[in-house]
């Protein structure tokens, strides 16, 4: 009995000590052992070509050595279908792409119809009313959201980014449809309108304030009409930095200009009334449609909280391939009407020379490594995304197909050639994910999809990056 005893003892130990050394064995496996950093490093050669690589990666800028010069001197900037886009816009260090994209696209109706020279609108007057609209959205969250923990995943998209400066085209004609629209000298850009970070950081401190006093408030059993009265409040401060940075947003102006001929005019306005009698575009006229390769096409999406009022719908989307909806917007350009559209604007992207075209960086031939994997697979990684909205002014077409594009963006004439970019129809292919078309350039076949019910996507979902 006692050998027993004694043997089931040594059982036991054995049994109790195996276990960490089994987990040990585990986690060394599961990690970079000595014979796989012994493979790597024979894997290597340190020869003449890699020798020569790590000399110039060292010292240089990877960008500079994998730009294909080749391509460069193939390129032109001849188009024969342009729109008449007359002055570049600058957006400066804000992300207000998408508003100046949505306004830009209106420029030349109003320069033709009053036959101006130049034309702006004041981005400045509908990037005040967005931002206040944002911060009423936020704290409206807030209190939708009282009940859940900090720690929820849709609370968590809300607070990291409060007031962010990001949106879309609906973005853009909700503004218009609530506040009209001014020229640029009745509410001119500010330091904070063009450098936004730091009014930025102050709305959303103090809306992660507020958020904490709502959601304190509903814990200690307030109801709706309180939280909602407390709400608007809140938004005297907000309203107190938004003027401070930004100025007051004219009720009545003077619109005075001059025309080619030399006639100078004066007319009163409201921004509603300069909006319906001076700009006059239809935006109810408009469909988006987005290129989301994760999901299904000919399907009809809406992506939750991306919206920046509440009572308006979030942003929704026809998911089309990009390779069928560049037909729609090739149609609308020999129209002679501008396209809104949105891409992934860092990939390919030859910024010195204005220039978007697969192959323009060779990293394949500087590192020996591959990269390439599908639209979708790109999306669910988060490898590639809608992070910038610009404008097509322009086509160059052989036989009845886009070979490249001219791309009107909102970053000065410092940038790009004179604030102008070619965009090859291949990079379109790959990372142009929304445009905005009139309904007349697009197919009943897809125009019917609107009439179905959206399928809801997560406010997560990567499509959201135009919007932070």
């Amino acid at each position: 009995m006692k050998s027993f005893r004694a043997a089931l003892l040594v059982a036991l130990c054995a049994a109790i000590l195996a276990a960490p050394l089994a987990a040990f064995a585990q986690k060394a496996q599961s990690g970079i052992s000595l014979e796989v950093l012994k493979d790597l490093e024979r894997s290597f050669k340190l020869d003449e070509r890699n020798r020569s690589l790590m000399n110039a990666l060292t010292a240089n800028d990877a960008k500079s050595l994998a730009l294909n010069r080749e391509l460069l001197q193939r390129q032109d900037e001849i188009f024969n279908y342009k729109v008449d886009a007359k002055g570049i816009t600058n957006q400066k260090s804000s992300g207000r792409c998408w508003l100046f994209a949505g306004l830009n696209i209106m420029r030349p109706s109003v320069i033709k119809k009053f036959n101006l020279t130049a034309f702006q609108f004041s981005e400045s007057y509908l990037f005040f009313w967005d931002k206040l609209e944002k911060a009423n959205l936020f704290l409206d969250a807030a209190i939708e959201l009282r009940d859940r923990p900090l720690d929820d995943r849709e609370l968590q998209v809300l607070v990291k980014d409060p007031i962010p400066d990001g949106g879309w085209w609906s973005y853009v004609t909700a503004l218009i449809d609530k506040y009209g629209a001014v020229p640029k000298d009745a509410m001119p850009e500010t330091q904070s309108s063009g450098s936004t970070g730091q009014m930025n950081t102050f709305l959303a401190r103090l809306l992660r304030r507020d958020a904490i006093e709502l959601r304190a408030m509903a814990a200690k059993g307030a109801k709706l009409p309180a939280l909602r009265a407390r709400r608007d409040e809140m938004l005297r401060d907000v309203y107190r930095l938004l003027v401070l940075h930004l100025g007051v947003p004219p009720a009545e102006f003077v619109w005075r200009y001059e025309d080619k001929d030399n006639k100078i005019v004066e007319t009163t306005h409201t921004p509603h009334s300069f909006y319906r009698d001076v700009v006059g575009v239809d935006l109810a006229d408009y469909v988006s449609l987005f290129d989301h390769a994760a999901y299904p096409y000919l399907k009809y999406y809406r992506i939750k909280y991306c919206r920046n009022m509440t009572g308006i719908p979030d942003m929704d989307f026809v998911n089309v391939d990009a390779k069928a909806f560049k037909d729609y917007a090739l149609a609308m350009l020999l129209a002679g009407e501008p396209v809104w559209f949105a891409a992934d604007v860092g990939a390919e992207n030859y910024s010195k020379g204005g220039l978007m075209q697969p192959g323009i960086y060779d990293y394949e031939a500087l590192f020996g490594v591959a990269w390439d994997i599908s639209k979708a697979d790109k999306i669910r990684t988060f490898e590639s995304s809608p992070n910038h909205a610009m404008v097509f002014v322009g086509v160059d077409t052989v036989g009845a197909k886009a070979r490249k594009w001219r791309v009107e963006n909102s970053w000065g004439s410092d940038a790009g050639k004179s604030g102008y970019w070619v965009m090859h129809d291949e990079w379109f292919d790959r990372y142009v994910y929304g445009v905005i078309v009139q309904r007349k350039y697009v197919p009943e076949s897809v125009l019917a999809v609107l009439s179905t019910k959206p399928e809801i996507l997560p406010a997560w979902d990567p499509m959201r990056e135009l919007f932070k």
